[in-house]
């Protein structure tokens, strides 16, 4: 598979934070429960910002902190299943406002809260095999997932938050990237109903998720283990979706590995699906967590079900 090297990240919240003792207007629950069963401290929901607001503002970040021009971009990704309009796209939305070139491939990638390493997948097969004219590809997170709760739904509605991120990279041949995708379809384990259902909250069946994520994030590391020939030990980080803390520490003790090992952000967002890989990488990189060497495992789970398990190195 062809290398990438990633040149810069940027993010985009909305200006709401919602913390946990704002929630009980809505539902019986409280901030000792949700921190307790998931880890969540406070996330955000949107209100004036449109998806590609936060799609747009997440990219020019990225450009500044890459030092790549709006028409050096060969290739614009969103992952994301909570865009704007069904038709046109995310990447199209961004592709307009921010002036890339018309002649490039811009599009959206469905893949839930795998989405992100998926479209760094396809986005180093289309830089790899000629499919792209220019140097650099951007690779978007985002997600509203907030229009589609429940607010009387307190499995769900205590989960979820808005925001974005995203990354510019290039085609490397020194950089190794090596990744692995899969999915196991079941419509009853997560899911949103399309748009011409009257009801379009998300629905979740919580323990066959813990099932799905405790199952893929242990196999995803021990295949990147095998694939990469770098033990998790030796791993600066792995970053997993962001979905509940709970999850994320059973894998770690499951795996016998150091919690120093799991860069976890959640407590501060809550689940962004889509957004929630990037949105870790956009921290470590603002915290300096990502010089020149690092090596990286990342591992995502979501509706579908879908999973993907990257080897990625800065």
């Amino acid at each position: 598979m062809q290398g990438i090297q990633l040149l810069g990240m940027g993010k985009s919240l909305p200006a709401r934070q919602v913390k946990n003792e704002d929630l009980t207007a809505y539902v019986d629950t409280s901030d000792e429960w949700i921190r307790t069963r998931t880890g969540i401290v406070t996330r955000y929901f949107s209100e004036q910002e449109t998806h590609a607001d936060l799609c747009v503002e997440a990219a020019k970040q990225a450009l500044t902190n890459a030092g790549v021009k709006p028409e050096q971009i060969g290739l614009c990704i969103v992952a994301t299943i909570s865009a704007d309009y069904a038709t046109p796209s995310a990447a199209c939305l961004v592709q307009t406002r921010l002036g890339l070139s018309g002649d490039i491939p811009a599009f959206d990638l469905n893949a839930a809260c795998s989405g992100f390493i998926y479209a760094l997948s396809v986005a180093s097969s289309m830089m790899g095999n000629g499919s792209t004219s220019r140097p650099y590809a951007l690779i978007i997170g985002a997600e509203q997932l907030t229009r589609m709760l429940n607010m009387q739904d307190r499995t769900t509605c205590i989960l979820f938050g808005d925001g974005a991120a995203a990354a510019v990279i290039k085609a490397s041949d020194s950089a190794r990237f090596i990744c692995r995708l899969g999915s196991q379809g079941d419509v009853s384990a997560l899911n949103t109903p399309g748009l011409m259902r009257e009801e379009q909250y998300i629905h979740m069946d919580g323990k066959a998720i813990f099932r799905f994520a405790t199952r893929i994030l242990s196999e995803g590391i021990e295949l990147l283990e095998k694939e990469s020939g770098v033990a998790a030990e030796d791993i600066d980080y792995i970053v997993c979706h962001q979905a509940n803390r709970r999850i994320i520490e059973y894998v770690q003790r499951k795996e016998k590995l150091p919690k120093e090992k799991f860069y976890i952000n959640l407590d501060h967002y809550g689940n962004t699906s889509g957004a929630s890989i990037p949105l870790a990488l956009a921290d470590l990189m603002e915290q300096k967590k990502l010089p020149s060497g690092t090596r990286l495992f990342l591992v995502g789970f979501g509706s579908g079900l879908t999973w993907g398990a990257a080897y990625i190195e800065i």
